[in-house]
């Protein structure tokens, strides 16, 4: 059984969108080897991450970013396990958003974007609407 984390940060001054490509970049390439797949939304201010694999995989993952300057106050907000894969192809997809004018591909109600712009602003940790919430706005 493999397992999926979420995770919501506030990004720091340093980390630039050169930065952003680099962190892209780096799980791209180490997240095979990990069996490691999942979704990078992120903010002028605040990063979300939604990971999934083998649960000591994630784990191991998750106390490495939570070291990186690049953001702080990192807060796991879902941790479950999961039958199936909800990015079994992406290594790391990523997506700026702006958090004022949020555009989903699946119909999704005000009261679903109300939570979602909540939790890219650091809002809220509603953890079991932020997996739903995001695997909405990818497919």
């Amino acid at each position: 059984m493999i397992s999926s984390l979420v995770y919501v940060s506030l990004r720091t001054p340093i980390c630039t969108d050169a930065e952003i490509d680099k962190i892209v970049l780096s799980c791209k390439k180490n997240n095979v080897g990990l069996d490691i797949t999942g979704v990078l939304l992120h903010s002028n201010t605040h990063f979300v991450q939604y990971i999934e694999g083998e649960n000591k995989q994630i784990m191991g993952l998750y106390d490495r970013i939570k070291t990186d300057p690049r953001h702080k106050n990192v807060v796991l907000i879902n941790l479950n396990m999961i039958e199936s894969r909800l990015f079994p192809s992406w290594q790391m997809g990523v997506k700026a958003v702006n958090t004022d004018n949020v555009t989903f591909l699946t119909e999704i109600s005000e009261s679903e974007k109300l939570v979602f712009k909540d939790i890219l602003d650091g809002k809220t940790l509603e953890g079991n609407k932020a997996s739903e919430l995001i695997k909405k706005f990818f497919k």
